[in-house]
């Protein structure tokens, strides 16, 4: 929260600045900002929204990278420090075992609507999924396809945008823009609880 306080406050402040970065400027921030992003420094909605402003469509591509090394660096380092024992311990608790149970038989898409939802933390979720041992393959994929249409609507606000002040103070400013996030929230939600729910068994 402080530091993205402090880069909102440096990139509104040097806004000419920023706007003359070459592409060797962006290549290194991007760097940067994967590892911000993996230690839960800055959101990757907010990144999205100042890439978006300053280089449009371009930032497709460097948000989109952030957000998969991210997702790569917090499961990699999580299992290294935890070591499968937090699943362990969550596995000795009937009631949660028997939710952790009906995720993995719909994990890839547990995960596609949980980063499907603009207000779940990119950060937190990226970890409770490596503590939850979920597969690797299945974060990187539901994480890539989830994050498609939040980071799309960062970018495409961004890119849209005036005066990056008033794009920062007031993101979801549009009504389009409210409409969208409903959407992907009634969406994630739905998908969320449905592959919570025990699901019947076919004779």
């Amino acid at each position: 929260m402080i530091f993205s306080s402090i880069l909102t406050f440096a990139v509104v402040t040097h806004e000419n600045t920023v706007s003359d970065f070459s592409w060797q400027d962006w290549t290194l921030i991007t760097f940067i900002c994967c590892l911000t992003c993996t230690f839960a420094f800055t959101p990757p909605t907010l990144l999205a929204l100042i890439f978006g402003y300053f280089i449009g469509w371009n930032a497709v591509l460097p948000v989109f990278l952030m957000n998969m090394v991210a997702i790569f660096l917090v499961n990699i380092i999580t299992k290294r420090i935890d070591g499968d024992k937090f699943k362990m311990y969550l596995a000795d608790n009937k009631q949660i075992s028997n939710i952790l149970e009906n995720i993995r038989k719909e994990e890839l898409k547990f995960i596609f609507f949980t980063k499907l939802s603009p207000v779940l933390p990119f950060a937190l979720t990226n970890f409770v999924f490596a503590l939850s041992g979920a597969k690797l393959k299945n974060i990187i994929l539901g994480g890539f396809f989830g994050m498609i249409p939040r980071t799309l609507l960062a970018v495409w606000t961004g890119s849209q945008a005036k005066e990056i002040r008033k794009l920062l103070e007031n993101p979801n400013e549009g009504s389009l823009q409210k409409i969208l996030i409903i959407i992907l929230l009634v969406v994630s939600v739905g998908g969320i609880i449905y592959s919570i729910l025990p699901k019947k068994i076919e004779v």
